[in-house]
């Protein structure tokens, strides 16, 4: 029985959406042309479930390249209306057109003179009458069985504020490193935005040693720093070469003396690098490619400055 209900709930909100896309014509194309030019910000406003969805809309625009608050309607005719400037666009939210709080902030919106578009299901409203474009989010009916609670209609309405989003997006130019610069604590600013040097291990926790040292201070050193491997230099202080626990275990099958050995001698010479200012990603991506556990970064003069660890990586949230 539920599922039957599911299914046919989800069947007419469906089939709102469809009709909104069949619908769609020239004044889809001036709201996004009216947008696209606002100098200042795209006001969304609403009451109840209406309100609700106009902060996922301002959200996402805000986060797509159009600047964007939400100014709730009862709020507005209270003292918020103050928010509003004559360069905004203000976004209107009203199944009916007729929500008392949204059209007492009407004439005032025009006395300001900030552009209004109207997202409503009954164009011959007085929300309709006082906007500069009208966007129809009508549908045939709501998916509630009482045609009471707003389901099909806030629907239509989200989806309409994400075709505007998307459409603002594109007409912008707005990339992943612009969605990135407003998201970076999410997955995609940590890969577009975080570099070798924001994660690497530097200091205590990065050994560093001469290509003379035995071996055996060398594992020390790693020991000490809690580490997998140790950045091996030259007398300039160049990275020569890297020693890991995968060197130590290779050639302790071939001779058992190696602790007494220096570290030249046994070291993986000319090691995979990556420069300090290169994406964290990348490193990454060599790591995989190259199915090694660490990787030196150095500087633009070759010296080593620190250390990734695929651990690093996974802590980052990379992996």
């Amino acid at each position: 029985m539920h599922i039957k209900q599911a299914r046919n709930v989800l069947k007419i909100e469906a089939e709102a959406i469809q009709n909104l896309s069949r619908n769609l014509g020239p004044e889809f194309n001036r709201a996004i042309e009216l947008l696209a030019r606002c100098a200042g910000r795209v006001i969304v406003t609403g009451m109840g479930k209406g309100g609700i969805i106009g902060q996922k809309i301002s959200a996402t625009l805000s986060s797509t390249g159009t600047p964007s608050l939400f100014l709730h309607s009862a709020e507005a005719i209270h003292g918020d209306l103050g928010r509003v400037t004559r360069n905004d666009i203000v976004l209107a939210i009203s199944n009916s057109g007729e929500t008392e709080e949204v059209i007492r902030m009407l004439p005032l919106i025009k006395k300001i003179g900030a552009k209004l578009i109207a997202l409503t299901g009954n164009r011959r409203s007085a929300l309709a009458k006082y906007s500069d474009v009208i966007l129809d989010v009508s549908v045939k009916k709501e998916a509630c069985p009482l045609g009471l609670a707003p389901t099909a209609s806030t629907t239509a309405t989200l989806a309409m504020g994400d075709a505007i989003a998307v459409c603002l997006l594109e007409k912008k130019g707005f990339k992943e490193e612009d969605f990135a610069f407003y998201h970076p604590g999410g997955a995609l600013g940590k890969k577009l935005l975080l570099k070798a040097e924001d994660i690497m291990r530097k200091g205590p926790a990065n050994p560093v040693v001469k290509e003379d040292a035995i071996v055996r201070d060398v594992l020390y050193g790693i020991t000490a720093a809690r580490a997998g491997a140790a950045s091996v230099v030259d007398k300039r202080g160049k990275l020569c070469g890297i020693f890991t626990d995968g060197d130590l275990r290779r050639h302790l099958e071939k001779d058992t003396s190696i602790v007494l050995k220096k570290v030249k001698d046994v070291m993986t010479q000319r090691p995979i690098t990556i420069l300090k200012d290169h994406l964290a990603s990348e490193a990454l991506r060599i790591l995989k490619e190259k199915r090694i556990d660490e990787i030196p970064v150095v500087d633009a003069k070759g010296r080593p400055i620190g250390m990734l660890d695929v651990q690093d990586l996974v802590r980052a949230g990379f992996v």
